[in-house]
């Protein structure tokens, strides 16, 4: 019963991953912000819960205390840390992401909370 329960949850989460940009509202600037709390987390050797905690927590705040979407922010971080530290994505290519995302849409640059990224920082 337990590996029917890990393949049905995998089953959902791949589908889910597959057709994110649809279901969520604001793919794009939860992605944004992703991206931005990954490139602070992929510069520790190893990325502790206690961090993806702090960014849950900054969703949370974030999305009037919709968990559902804090959690989602969470995943799409951990998915781009996951990349980087397995060699697929390189911050500089994470970096030139954030930038040329800000030229497209430059409201995004209001979603660069400093308060929140130091957070992640020490």
């Amino acid at each position: 019963m337990g590996y029917l329960m890990q393949l049905t949850f995998k089953l959902k989460h791949y589908f889910f991953n597959a057709f994110r940009e649809l279901f969520v509202h604001h793919h794009g600037s939860l992605e944004f912000r992703a991206k931005l709390y990954a490139l602070l987390l992929a510069t520790y050797t190893t990325v502790e819960d206690e961090y993806y905690d702090i960014v849950k927590n900054i969703g949370i705040k974030i999305y009037a205390n919709d968990e559902d979407r804090a959690k989602l922010l969470v995943l799409s971080t951990k998915e781009l840390v996951n990349k980087i530290q397995n060699n697929e994505l390189s911050i500089d290519q994470l970096i030139t992401s954030i930038q040329k995302e800000l030229k497209i849409v430059p409201r995004y640059a209001k979603k660069m909370d400093i308060e929140s990224l130091a957070q992640l920082v020490g």
